[in-house]
């Protein structure tokens, strides 16, 4: 292990020096801690530094814990994987869904968050109750019929911490703190919504989103662009539980033993999904999995929100343990390769040392231009999309996605912040575009033609 623990303070050391990364990052095998460091500040405006025992927002990375939430009650014999959830959700809009299909992803239930952007005053914050009322108002058509196919649903998830209240009859919060938290020891950890409560955390890590227009880093209600943190803050169970890479550590290691959840309870969640067709799919209870015979079993999760990066990898066969936690936005590719760096080192292979591409700079152009692209249009695989401008920012929305903000390279070709895509707008007079190609990173293209 020596030579392991000497190749991560190498890579690290250089990615520190050279200022290239921003959060923690903690690699363990077989409980012992290889390396463990923070990066960067916690805090632009006061320059204060991250520490080991800052907290940063888990986003996705939270979905296991609120599956073991659920694998508690089913221990207790409060709730079966197979119940169906109209148990708790009388009148609930999509029948025939159980506990396990929101667990796995196999529900079909539409995206909650798209009918947040339409159908909520963005000055008040959502809680889960509001998922819950709009999805009964709106009745938005299911994606599939439960357990025909897989599909990630960040509403399953909301729907299972509400499941976790009414069972319990606590809130969601003080479950995982009353359960899973205290009795691991996970003393920094806790379901925490920023902007909608009153509590502050000390030494806390605010995320930080990239303006490519300013070149600065900036909170993300400060973009139109990502402004929808605010009112989305209150929704729990498929994100916004917070915590250390020590607590998660405490966490990934109650795993290996029944501290928390018996042997079989742990062997159901990592166990692959099976559809109704008999095709399986590699997502357990929380859990992405996967297995191959050079690192044997290996179950991990991502978690993305604007300013925060997170990431849990456990190979469990093996007993080492990779977590990374940012605070300010990177490009992917880069911190994919931070990550295949560890691997490397940590499975006895050679390693490079990343380096992060510079970060693109909008060009100026005059806002006026917009004006030529702004309106319907229909993409190839026919869901409308809209370019909107609003105070002369340009923004594209597809049917079904957030709004994202377009970034000049060029009076007609534009770039995304967050995604290696680009996007070209086609015009046949000067006055307005016919249509614009959305270029992705690996080749290919997409058409979409204006609809008016």
């Amino acid at each position: 292990m020596k030579l392991k623990k000497q190749q991560l303070e190498t890579l690290f050391s250089v990615l520190r020096e050279k200022e290239q990364i921003n959060g923690a990052v903690c690699v363990a095998e077989q409980g012992e801690i290889l390396y463990q460091g923070v990066f960067g500040y916690g805090e632009l405006s006061s320059k204060r530094k991250l520490t080991l025992d800052s907290v940063f927002e888990l986003a996705s990375l939270s979905k296991p814990f609120t599956a073991v939430a659920i694998m508690l009650l089913e221990e207790q014999g409060r709730l079966a994987y197979d119940d169906s959830i109209e148990q708790w959700l009388p009148d609930f809009p999509y029948p025939g869904i159980t506990v396990r299909h929101l667990l796995n992803h196999t529900s079909g239930l539409p995206d909650y968050m798209d009918l947040f952007q339409e159908h909520w005053d963005h000055t008040q914050i959502a809680v889960n109750e509001d998922v819950l009322n709009l999805l009964m108002e709106y009745k938005p058509e299911r994606y599939f019929l439960p357990n025909e196919q897989w599909e990630y649903s960040n509403t399953g998830y909301v729907m299972l911490a509400l499941l976790v209240e009414r069972i319990s009859g606590l809130s969601f919060a003080e479950y995982m703190d009353t359960y899973l938290f205290r009795p691991l020891g996970m003393l920094n950890s806790r379901v925490y919504n920023r902007r909608y409560s009153n509590e502050k955390i000390s030494g806390y890590a605010y995320g930080y989103v990239y303006d490519a227009i300013s070149g600065e880093y900036v909170l993300p209600e400060q973009l139109l662009e990502t402004q929808y943190v605010i009112y989305l803050d209150g929704i729990q169970g498929d994100g916004t539980v917070n915590s250390t890479i020590g607590d998660l550590l405490k966490f990934d290691q109650a795993l290996y033993s029944d501290k928390i959840l018996s042997e079989e309870t742990l062997k159901q969640a990592f166990t692959p999904v099976r559809l109704n067709n008999g095709e399986t799919y590699d997502y357990g209870f929380g859990w992405i999995l996967e297995k191959n015979a050079e690192k044997g079993m290996t179950v991990s999760h991502s978690g993305g929100w604007p300013g925060y990066a997170t990431l849990m990898i456990r190979y469990i066969d093996e007993s080492k343990t990779i977590i990374y936690l940012s605070n300010m936005e990177q490009d992917y590719e880069f911190e994919q390769s931070i990550i295949a760096a560890v691997q490397h080192i940590l499975f006895d292979q050679p390693f490079d040392i990343p380096e992060r591409p510079e970060k693109r700079r909008a060009v100026q152009v005059d806002p006026k231009i917009y004006e030529r692209y702004t309106g319907s249009y229909q993409l190839s695989d026919g869901r409308a999309a809209w370019i909107t401008v609003e105070q002369d920012r340009l923004y594209l929305q597809a049917d079904g996605q957030m709004r994202l903000e377009l970034y000049p390279s060029s009076e007609v070709r534009f770039f995304l912040r967050p995604l290696p895509v680009e996007v070209e707008f086609v015009a046949d007079t000067p006055a307005k575009a016919s249509k614009f190609i959305i270029y992705e990173e690996n080749g290919t293209e997409e058409h979409a033609i204006r609809a008016e």
